[in-house]
């Protein structure tokens, strides 16, 4: 038996499949919840092709937790670009409209077709800092947010006393000096 490809078109909340041959006959296909429940009736439905391979469309966004999970689960991964998966989309005949299910056949030609594709892995470490260096860029931006907020807030509480680089000393003696009208 053949390698398959399955065509993985992620969402947020769910992940459409398409499962083809190497020369792109649809085997089968379907739209699943990213839960655990759904998740294994995925990962069943995929079951009777042994050789395969997932073809994710955005591992690097939309598709990077079911592409950690698909990794992580022993599976082998590609990320195809959504550039590609779209390129595609646009010279397949078959369609002239843009759902889950075509974009899913779309990234499975795209992997059937293309070579090669960026083949991913999973290195617990290298997770373990993108999740620190994704926390660390979250909470850098809160801060901005906040210290925008407070500058906003206090240069219409205090006309005419706010600077453009304050800092939280000098920000507490101005709030200090607020009374009600």
């Amino acid at each position: 038996m053949s390698t398959v490809i399955i065509g993985v078109d992620p969402h947020k909340l769910s992940a459409t499949i398409e499962v083809v041959d190497e020369h792109e006959k649809v085997l089968t296909m379907g739209r699943f919840a990213t839960d655990k429940a759904d998740y294994a009736a995925m990962r069943q439905r995929v079951a009777p092709w042994p050789e395969r391979t997932w073809a994710v469309e955005g591992s690097n966004g939309a598709g990077r937790p079911l592409a950690r999970r698909l990794l992580a689960g022993g599976e082998h991964v590609l990320d195809v670009p959504a550039k590609l998966s779209a390129r595609a989309r646009m010279l397949d005949t078959g369609h002239g409209r843009k759902t889950d299910a075509h974009d899913a056949h779309s990234v499975a030609v795209a992997a059937v077709r293309a070579t090669p594709l960026r083949v991913l892995t999973f290195d617990p470490q290298v997770e373990a800092l993108r999740m620190l260096a994704d926390g660390r860029e979250e909470l850098a931006r809160a801060r901005t947010r906040t210290a925008n907020r407070l500058q906003r807030l206090l240069a219409e509480l205090t006309p005419g006393r706010a600077k453009k680089d304050i800092t939280t000393a000098e920000a507490k003696t101005i709030a200090a000096g607020v009374r009600p009208p």
